[in-house]
C-alpha cells in the first residue's frame, strides 16, 4: 500500500475523539469504521476485518490475564482480605504522602513486567488511596509510570532481551552478548525513564505541588471526597467494585492476601532467573484456583458462591477488555495502512548526524502514540535508527550510538504514556479502577513536560556525540 497522510487519520482520530466525547469505546469505535473504509474493504467487511485483528494470541492472551485479574481481585472483595489489608497498612501508613510513596515503591519493585506492574499496584493500593481521598486518576498516573519507565531500565527483562536481539547483526554488534554490551551502556541515556519516574515519585509524595488536570483531580477527591468525577466510568465495572464481603467463613489476612501476593511475584521472579520469561497467565490461574479452594475450606463460600464472585469478578473487567479489543483494531489498522513507515518517510531528508538522537526519540514517540505499542516502534526504528547512526559514526560505538538506542527505548515509552491505544495505559486504568480517557488527560501535561526535557537532552547528545 502506497504511503499517504491518510494512514495517520485512524489513530489521530480516535484520539481526538475520545479526548472531545469522554467516550472511549465510541471513539475507537468510529475510528475503526473509518479505518476499514480506507483499507477499502468497506462496511460489509468490518466483521471479516475483526476476526482478522483479534483472533491472534496476543490478544487472547492479555484478554485471560485480564479476566484472572477480575477473579483475583474478586476474591479479594469477597473474602475481605483487601479490608484486612487496609486495617493492617493502617497502623504504620498516616498520611498521603506515605500512602502515595506506598505506591510509587511497590511499582519501582515490580520491575520485572509491565503487564504485571499496575495490575498488582492498583488493586492492592486501590482501597488505601480511596481512603487518603487520592484521586483514582493519580493512582493510575503512579501505576502508569512506575511500570514500563521502570521495567526500560533494567537490563535483565524481557524489554533488554528483545531490544537487544533486535540490534544483532546491524554494523559491529555481532552477537547478544555484544547487543547486551550496547543495552546496558544505553541505560543512562534513557532521560524519558529516568525523568518520568523521578516526577511521579516527587508528584506521588507531595515534595511537588500537582498542577494541570491532575490538580483539578486532586482538589476533587481531598475537598469533596470523590476519588472518581462525576460520570466517570471505571474501567472496572460496579460488579466487581461493589462485591459485597462474606459474613460467613474466618478469613486472615496471611492466608487470603499476602501469600497469594507471595506466590505471584515469587513465581514469576524465579521464572525469570531460570527460564528468561515470566509466567504471568500460569502464576494468575493457580493463584486464582487456590483461593477458591481456600474460600471454600475456610467456608467462606460454598461452590455455588465461588462460581458467582468468579463470574463477577470476569464482568467487572468487561470494560476493560472492550476497549482492549478496540485499541488491537485500531494497531492493525495502523499497520496494515503503514502507518509507522509514513511518520519515518516524513523525516528521512532531514536526518543529520546533531539532530538524529532527538528526532529518533520524537519518532518513537509518535509512532508508539500512533500505534499504541512500544514493542511494535522498537521493530520499526531499530533497523532504521541505528544502521544510520553507525553510518554517521563509521562503525564505531560511541556517545551517539548509546543516545540513539535509548531515545528508541524511551521515545516508545513516552508514546504509550500519552496514546489512549496503549495496552500498558488500558492495564494502568483497569487496574486503579479509573476512567481511561480521564487517566490519559490527566498524565498527559506530565508526560509531555518530560518527554520535551527528554528531547532537549537528546538534542544535547546529538552534538557532543
Amino acid at each position: 500500500m502506497e504511503l499517504t497522510w491518510l494512514s495517520v487519520v485512524p489513530p489521530l482520530l480516535a484520539v481526538a475523539l475520545a479526548f472531545v466525547t469522554r467516550d472511549a469505546v465510541v471513539s475507537l469505535l468510529v475510528a475503526c469504521f473509518v479505518g476499514v473504509l480506507l483499507l477499502g474493504e468497506g462496511i460489509a467487511g468490518f466483521p471479516d476485518f475483526l476476526i482478522r485483528a483479534l483472533a491472534s494470541k496476543n490478544f487472547i492472551w492479555v484478554c485471560l490475564l485480564e479476566f484472572c485479574i477480575g477473579i483475583l481481585v474478586a476474591f479479594f472483595q469477597r473474602s475481605g482480605a483487601v479490608k484486612l489489608f487496609t486495617e493492617s497498612v493502617g497502623n504504620w501508613v498516616h498520611t498521603r504522602r506515605q500512602v502515595g510513596g506506598l505506591g510509587w515503591g511497590l511499582g519501582i519493585a515490580m520491575f520485572f513486567s509491565d503487564y504485571f506492574s499496575p495490575l498488582f499496584v492498583g488493586p492492592v493500593m486501590r482501597t488505601l488511596t480511596d481512603k487518603y481521598k487520592i484521586s483514582r486518576e493519580k493512582l493510575a498516573y503512579i501505576c502508569d509510570s512506575t511500570s514500563a519507565p521502570m521495567i526500560a531500565l533494567i537490563p535483565f527483562t524481557g524489554w533488554a532481551v528483545y531490544m537487544g536481539g533486535l540490534t544483532v547483526g546491524i554494523g559491529p554488534i555481532t552477537d547478544k552478548t555484544v547487543a547486551m554490551d550496547l543495552y546496558i551502556h544505553s541505560i543512562p541515556f534513557n532521560f524519558y525513564s529516568f525523568l518520568a519516574i523521578g516526577l511521579v515519585g516527587l508528584l506521588a509524595m507531595n515534595f511537588i505541588s500537582d498542577f494541570g488536570p491532575m490538580r483539578t483531580a486532586e482538589n476533587r477527591a481531598k475537598n469533596e471526597g470523590k476519588v472518581l468525577r462525576d460520570g466517570a466510568v471505571p474501567m472496572m465495572g460496579k460488579e466487581l467494585t461493589n462485591l459485597e464481603v462474606s459474613t460467613t467463613g474466618n478469613p486472615n489476612i496471611f492466608l487470603n492476601f499476602i501469600v497469594p501476593i507471595m506466590l505471584i511475584v515469587g513465581v514469576n521472579l524465579i521464572s525469570f532467573i531460570i527460564y528468561g520469561k515470566i509466567a504471568i497467565l500460569q502464576t494468575y490461574l493457580m493463584v486464582c484456583t487456590l483461593l477458591a479452594i481456600t474460600m471454600m475450606i475456610q467456608k467462606i463460600d460454598n461452590l455455588q458462591g465461588v462460581m458467582k464472585t468468579v463470574m463477577a469478578g470476569m464482568k467487572g473487567v468487561m470494560p476493560a477488555v472492550t476497549i482492549l479489543a478496540l485499541a488491537f483494531c485500531i494497531n492493525t489498522i495502523s499497520r496494515e495502512l503503514k502507518t509507522a513507515e509514513y511518520v519515518v518517510s516524513l523525516t528521512e531528508e532531514w536526518l543529520l548526524p546533531n539532530l538524529l538522537p532527538m528526532i529518533t526519540f520524537l519518532l518513537a514517540g509518535l509512532i508508539s502514540f500512533s500505534t499504541g505499542t512500544s514493542w511494535g516502534t522498537y521493530a520499526i526504528m531499530i533497523p532504521i535508527a541505528i544502521p544510520l547512526a553507525f553510518q554517521f559514526t563509521g562503525g564505531e560505538v560511541n556517545t551517539l550510538i548509546y543516545g540513539t538506542f535509548a531515545a528508541i527505548a524511551g521515545g516508545g515509552v513516552f508514546g504509550d504514556h500519552c496514546s489512549p491505544l496503549s495496552d500498558t495505559t488500558v492495564l494502568s486504568s483497569l487496574g486503579s479502577a479509573c476512567d481511561h480517557i480521564d487517566h490519559v488527560k490527566t498524565q498527559l501535561l506530565y508526560t509531555l513536560i518530560t518527554g520535551g526535557i527528554a528531547m532537549v537532552l537528546y538534542l544535547g547528545i546529538g552534538f557532543i556525540g
